[in-house]
């Protein structure tokens, strides 16, 4: 199965790549570094030919409030389209938990305006992780799983257990 991993040269995303690779998985690192921009949508279209599944581990250059809004919705929003265009049919997306509380942080308004715009219709088969910040380079290994097979919800507790469901 063809799963790009879009900020697939980061810290989560690299290790998800090899584990994607491990599990026999033809896995695409997509990130500025090798052509892919989602802001500009520069190397999208190819590098989603014949995927089947998205995961956005991406984050922002920049935490600063606009500059985290803007990045997250324009690269949400040109994912999802080039997605749609390709015929992609399940998208991932690397979120955190509690977002919803903490609403005085640029950051976590931008990652629920993330998954609000995923959420919506007529975007492929919605899947979240959810992670606390503290334990982000310890997700990888569920992603082959999740990618696959279920929604993965993390909780904060150390350490981490998923829960699962299945994907509709």
């Amino acid at each position: 199965m063809k799963i790009v991993v879009i900020g697939g040269s980061g810290l989560i995303g690299s290790k998800l790549v090899t584990k994607l690779r491990e599990h026999g998985h033809e896995a695409v690192a997509a990130s500025p570094n090798s052509g892919v921009n989602t802001l500009t949508g520069e190397g999208l279209a190819e590098a989603l030919k014949g995927a089947s599944v998205v995961v956005d581990v991406s984050n922002s250059p920049s935490w600063e409030d606009s500059a985290v809004m803007k990045f997250f919705e324009t690269s949400t929003r040109n994912l999802l389209a080039y997605e749609a265009a390709a015929g992609v049919g399940h998208h991932v997306a690397l979120s955190v938990v509690g977002s919803e509380r903490l609403l005085e942080s640029g950051y976590f308004r931008a990652k629920i305006a993330q998954e609000n715009l995923i959420k919506v219709p007529p975007s492929p088969i919605q899947l979240f992780a959810r992670r606390s910040s503290s334990n982000s380079s310890r997700v990888s290994p569920i992603f082959p799983l999740m990618a696959t097979k279920c929604a993965c919800h993390l909780r904060s507790s150390s350490p981490w257990r998923p829960t699962m469901s299945p994907v509709r």
